[in-house]
């Protein structure tokens, strides 16, 4: 059984499906940086930038809802940026005393604090889009036509390929130790502590083995089929000129919304 667990392809006809793959990580990415040189607390822009997103979602056809759920779970990480609460001069807000350590809480602390949640949570959420709208072979092409390095593009690529595989394999030693465990009345199926911790140290270097192997008749199957380095694809995902004049409108769009923020 093949597990496509990172697969988030949501099969759909909008017109965003439709689209270039090549315009659609363009905007994606100047999108981000976009939200990026935001200025801190400028909270009418970043309404404006997911009124943006939630437009996106209708036209995608996968509901109003569906990147804002999927990306709270993404705000977790976000919270590296904590010590900006206490690493920027401004108004006193709170003074916590932890041991000989004292930890300053300022206004402006707090709006930068705010505003990189705000950022990080729009940019997760147009990665998702762009996830959920892309089939991940038209992305990576994408990526190389934009002139990304070939070897990272390939990394990307056989990260993902084999992240599934990998899942498998972890999932059939999962199985197989379960077939070999007994499970006794009143008691837990398995053994004891010291057996489970040997056991998945067996899985570990079992999964290492089969991985190392693995790779090494990949390698010399690729070779015998002529690869290069280069990821071929019969679609040559060409721009044409309405896709030229979707990437000069999103430009457009992002310098008047840096203009409306910075300026007015």
């Amino acid at each position: 059984m093949h597990s496509n667990i990172f697969d988030r392809y949501q099969t759909e006809n909008s017109h965003i499906h439709r689209l270039s793959p090549n315009v659609k990580v363009v905007v994606a990415i100047l999108f981000i940086f976009s939200n990026a040189l935001l200025p801190d607390g400028d909270w009418l822009s970043f309404g404006i930038s997911w009124a943006i997103i939630f437009s996106l979602n209708l036209f995608s056809q996968l509901g109003w809802g569906y990147t804002l759920k999927r990306s709270i779970i993404a705000l977790p990480f976000a919270l590296a940026a904590i010590t900006a609460l206490f690493s920027l001069p401004g108004k006193t807000l709170a003074i916590w005393h932890l041991g000989s350590l004292e930890l300053i809480l300022t206004d402006a602390g707090l709006l930068r604090f705010l505003s990189i949640l705000v950022r990080s949570w729009l940019s997760v959420q147009i990665a998702i889009l762009l996830v959920a709208t892309t089939q991940f072979p038209d992305l990576i092409h994408a990526l190389e036509h934009l002139r990304l390095p070939k070897m990272l593009v390939t990394i990307i690529a056989f990260l993902y390929r084999y992240m599934s595989v990998l899942t498998d394999e972890v999932l059939r030693l999962l199985r197989a130790r379960q077939s070999r465990s007994a499970l006794l009345p009143e008691q837990r199926g398995g053994g004891n502590l010291l057996w489970r911790a040997r056991t998945a140290g067996n899985m570990v270097g079992q999964l290492f083995l089969r991985s190392y192997e693995r790779s090494d008749r990949i390698y010399h199957a690729m070779l015998s089929r002529g690869y290069s380095g280069h990821l071929r694809t019969l679609n040559p995902h060409s721009m044409s000129s309405r896709d030229w004049t979707l990437i000069i409108f999103a430009f457009l769009l992002i310098v008047l919304l840096q203009f409306f923020a910075h300026i007015i």
